[in-house]
């Protein structure tokens, strides 16, 4: 029991985000669920029997038994100190790492030379620790019934579901393109209003002199995850629930206090299917083949970002469940000098979310020369942090760089999309939505982080955060600037996309209208 204790209290970091009650990492999990859930549980079995049998091996009086319990013991509060700071979602600072580290060390140094005057301590101590960790098997065994839960409703997470197909197009007009690109974390600030100096972003000075700015677009939260739900079915929420199996199941109205269900066919993608449109989606983050494949004729959705106990099957399982033992090496590790081992961390979150970026180009790319999808969302990764672009260099880096640098490769990119469009001869036939989810989050997230660079903070002025996301509305054969400075709730979006399907708004005129319209 005291094995089956401690075992537990070591994996929490792994176990806690699979029996959450947001079931957040089962939600983000691409592939099969199996790659992660089945080795946690065998680890927890495995390492249960492995202190059995060391716990076994020193139940006689004498300094092994002493400097074992010791260790086993001394090596939790370091654990559970970043355990914390996982399900917090906050960092350790060094200092704090450095000190219970080091406590730990020159503890566990004077239990092992000195153990025979620490004996009388120590037979106080273990049959508290023993009895404490006892109770605590109970709270395991809840947590490994949990686990075999999550493997049973998880079996089948992402399967080879069957999407929409599009029926004939009707006699009569085709449907010029409707494309809703959202660049997560696109400031409007940062964009138009109070540009870094000396960035340079022509592809969004071209975009802004022949379309609509919106220049007080006010956002439906802080958060991709039901910021972007939101915007597809049109109902305000401020966050959503997801059910074991990783379907979104309901978004939850913060004006009202209630849950609204989440229903597919309730989205602006029947509304287009309904219009006449084929749907097509490429995303980031959240699994939108998962919860919305019955509108949607062409899908692909990716997430790879590396964030606080999240597990990638691509990755070694070894090294993930390593983690928490991990991290007491990094910690000793500094201690001597070593620093705290964050180039190998830098080096995956940069592939991590580079990659995520290439593959949404690359299925974009087929997405928006296939003329057959004339409805279709890009939600792409970037400016989102962490900076993986050498804007000087036009390369991914090598380390982690500014949110400004990211900046610069949305600009290449929308550059990428309008040269696609009009290979095409479609950019001016085309409706294009160009927006950010939400605004650039600095004092509420990144400015505590590992990745805040000197240009993060002379870009924000120390961090101050500006709440607008952009927002660009380029209509059909359009060639003008427009402007549009009345606060504007992007919540209204979908009703925006109904209007455009419905060949409501012809001219910036029209848009300035419906706009005046949304209060």
């Amino acid at each position: 029991m005291v094995a089956f204790g401690l075992t537990n209290l070591y994996l929490l970091a792994l176990t806690g985000p699979l029996i959450s009650t947001n079931h957040d990492l089962v939600y983000h999990l691409i592939g099969s669920a199996s790659s992660i859930v089945i080795p946690i549980i065998a680890y927890v079995v495995v390492l249960s029997l492995l202190l059995t049998a060391i716990l076994f091996f020193v139940r006689q009086r004498g300094p092994l038994r002493v400097i074992i319990w010791s260790a086993l013991l001394l090596v939790l509060p370091s654990i559970l100190l970043h355990t914390y700071a996982d399900f917090s979602d906050r960092e350790v600072p060094a200092w704090l790492s450095s000190v219970v580290t080091l406590t730990a060390l020159i503890l566990l140094l004077a239990a092992s030379f000195r153990w025979k005057q620490f004996l009388p301590l120590f037979d106080k101590i273990q049959p508290a620790a023993a009895g404490i960790l006892g109770f605590f098997s109970f709270s395991g065994l809840l947590i490994f019934g949990q686990l075999i839960w999550c493997a049973a409703e998880t079996r089948n997470l992402n399967p080879a579901r069957s999407l929409h197909h599009a029926q004939p197009a009707a006699q009569g007009a085709p449907r010029a393109r409707i494309l809703w690109i959202v660049l997560d974390e696109l400031s409007y600030q940062q964009l138009y209003e109070r540009r870094f100096p000396g960035l340079e972003l022509p592809a969004f000075d071209q975009l802004a002199a022949q379309s609509t700015v919106f220049t007080h677009a006010v956002p439906v939260g802080e958060y991709t995850r039901s910021i972007l739900p939101t915007l597809f079915t049109g109902l305000p929420s401020n966050d959503i629930k997801v059910s074991a199996s990783g379907l979104l199941v309901s978004l939850h109205d913060p004006a009202t206090g209630k849950s609204n269900p989440f229903r597919q066919h309730q989205t602006v993608f029947q509304d287009a299917l309904d219009a006449g449109y084929s749907t097509g989606l490429a995303g980031w983050y959240n699994p939108y083949c998962r919860i919305i494949p019955e509108v949607l004729d062409h899908c692909f959705w990716t997430y790879r970002e590396s964030i606080p106990a999240n597990l990638s099957p691509r990755r070694s399982v070894a090294v993930d469940l390593l983690r928490p033992f991990h991290r007491l090496l990094l910690n000793a590790k500094h201690l001597f000098g070593h620093g705290p081992g964050t180039p190998s961390d830098e080096a995956l979150d940069i592939r991590q979310h580079s990659t995520d970026y290439r593959k949404l180009l690359a299925v974009g790319d087929s997405y928006l020369t296939d003329p057959s999808i004339n409805f279709l969302v890009l939600h792409m990764p970037i400016p989102h942090p962490y900076g993986f672009y050498d804007r000087k260099q036009k390369t991914i880096a090598t380390q982690h760089t500014s949110y400004i640098d990211n900046l610069a490769l949305c600009d290449q990119y929308l550059s990428h999309v309008h040269q696609l469009l009009d290979q095409q001869h479609q950019w001016d036939s085309t409706t294009l939505i160009v927006m950010g989810d939400h605004g650039w989050r600095t004092k509420l997230i990144w400015i505590d982080s590992a990745t805040w660079t000197a240009e993060d903070a002379a870009a924000s002025h120390n961090g101050e955060f500006d709440d607008r996301p952009a927002y660009i509305v380029k209509l059909p054969n359009q060639q003008t600037p427009s402007r549009i400075d009345q606060p504007f709730a992007i919540l209204r979006t979908r009703a925006l996309l109904d209007a455009l399907m419905q060949n409501r708004i012809h001219t910036p005129a029209d848009l300035q209208s419906w706009t005046a319209q949304q209060k």
